[in-house]
C-alpha cells in the first residue's frame, strides 16, 4: 500500500491516505455557525482522503474558543449542511469532530462555568473575547450531569449526520473534557468513574457506546493523545498510561469503530504500534508533535505498515492541493502561523494552488 491509495474505515471512504487533521480556526463568530467562507475553507481541502473538522462544541458548557463552530441548534445544523454539500461536490468525505473543552473553557465563552471529571483548574490562561483569562475552577461533573453531556454528544452526532457530514470523530485528546477523565492528575474522582484505570475509562467508552448506537459505530471514529502531557492533563507513568488506553481499547472493541487516530510523538514505537493491535478499524497516526508532518514522514509511516493513514495539520493549512502536491514532490507554501485564529479569508482561503 501507499499513500495515495484508497481505502475504507467503516463507512467512510477515503481517496487517498492523507487525513486533515482537526485545525481550530476560529471562523464561526459569536453565534458558532460555520458560514460560506467556511465551507469554502474545507472545500478546498477535498481532495485529502478524509477532512476531519475543527472540534464542533456541543451545549453550553462545552464551548473552549470564541469563533468555533457549534452543532447546537438549527442555524448550526443548517451551516454544516452548506459546508457537507460543498465538499461532496468537491468530491470529498468529511468526519465531525465533536469537542467538549471541560475544564479547558472559560466561563466567558459558556453558560456561566466550567466542568470537569474533577474540581482541578488548569494552571494558565486562556484567550477570550475580554482578553486573556486565567483558568477558572471547574465544577466537578456529578454522575447525573454526565448523563447530560453524554446526550449532548448524542445529539450532535445526530445532527452531524442529519447535515450529511460523512462521519463523526471524539475528541478524547489534547487535554479536553474526556481526555480528561482518562487522566489520573485531572480525574481523582472517588466513584464508578475514578481511582484506576478502568474506572477512568469508563466515561469515554460510554460516550462511545450511546454515538454509535445512535449514528452507527461504523460512523464513528475517536481520536487519542496518549503521553501528550498538555493542559495539564499528564500522563507521565508508562505503565499506568499504558493500562488506561489498554482499557479503553478493550471498551471500544465491541463497537465496531470506523478508525482511531493517535497523536504521539513517536508514532512508530511500540506503544502506538501496541495500541494498534488492540483495535480492529482504520488506523489513522499524527506524526506532527510540536514539528511539521513531511511527505516523507507520511510516506514511510505508510510503506512500512504503521498506520493505514496519516493526520497532517500545518502542511494541509497552507496548501488546498497537498495531495496534488506530494504526489508529485512539488514544492508547498509555508503556513501562515499569525493567521491562524484570526477572523476572515487571510490565512484561511487565500492560499494559492501549485496551478497558479
Amino acid at each position: 500500500m501507499d499513500l495515495f491509495s484508497p481505502i475504507d474505515f467503516g463507512r467512510l471512504h477515503l481517496a487517498n491516505r492523507v487525513v486533515m487533521a482537526p485545525l481550530t480556526r476560529m471562523r464561526s463568530g459569536e453565534d458558532g455557525v460555520p458560514g460560506p467562507l467556511v465551507a469554502e475553507h474545507y472545500a478546498q481541502r477535498a481532495s485529502v482522503g478524509l477532512i476531519i473538522t475543527e472540534g464542533v462544541y456541543l451545549g453550553p458548557d462545552s464551548r473552549g474558543f470564541f469563533g468555533q463552530p457549534g452543532i447546537t441548534d438549527d442555524a448550526q445544523e443548517a451551516g454544516w449542511r452548506h459546508v457537507a454539500d460543498a465538499v461532496h461536490a468537491a468530491g470529498g468525505t468529511i468526519a465531525m469532530q465533536l469537542m467538549h473543552a471541560g475544564r479547558v473553557a472559560h466561563p466567558h465563552l459558556t453558560n456561566g462555568r466550567t466542568v470537569a471529571p474533577s474540581a482541578i483548574a488548569v494552571d494558565g490562561e486562556i484567550h477570550t473575547q475580554h482578553g486573556k483569562q486565567r483558568h477558572a475552577t471547574p465544577h466537578a461533573l456529578s454522575e447525573a450531569e454526565l448523563a447530560t453531556v453524554q446526550q449532548e454528544f448524542v445529539d450532535g452526532a445526530r445532527r452531524a449526520i442529519r447535515a450529511g457530514i460523512d462521519g463523526v470523530e471524539l475528541h478524547a485528546a489534547n487535554g479536553y473534557l474526556l481526555h480528561e477523565f482518562l487522566s489520573p492528575t485531572s480525574n481523582v474522582r472517588t466513584d464508578g468513574y475514578g481511582g484506576s484505570p478502568e474506572a477512568r475509562a469508563r466515561f469515554v467508552i460510554e460516550v462511545a457506546q450511546a454515538v454509535a448506537a445512535e449514528v452507527g459505530g461504523d460512523r464513528v471514529g475517536i481520536r487519542l493523545s496518549p503521553s501528550h502531557n498538555i493542559q495539564d492533563v499528564l500522563e507521565t507513568d508508562a505503565d499506568e498510561t499504558r493500562s488506561t488506553y489498554l482499557a479503553l481499547l478493550a471498551g471500544l472493541a465491541p463497537l465496531g469503530l470506523a478508525y482511531l487516530s493517535v497523536l504521539h510523538k513517536d508514532p512508530a514505537g511500540p506503544f502506538v504500534q501496541e495500541l494498534r493491535e488492540h483495535f480492529d478499524g482504520g488506523f489513522i497516526v499524527n506524526s506532527g508533535f510540536g514539528s511539521h508532518t513531511t511527505r516523507d514522514e507520511a510516506v514511510a509511516l505508510i510503506e512500512r505498515a504503521h498506520a493505514d493513514a496519516v493526520a497532517v495539520g500545518r502542511a494541509v493549512i497552507a496548501n488546498p492541493d497537498l495531495v496534488e502536491r506530494w504526489r508529485d514532490a512539488a514544492p508547498e507554501n509555508a503556513p501562515r502561523s499569525d493567521r491562524f485564529y484570526t477572523p476572515g479569508a487571510e490565512g484561511y482561503t487565500d492560499y494559492p494552488r501549485l496551478s497558479a
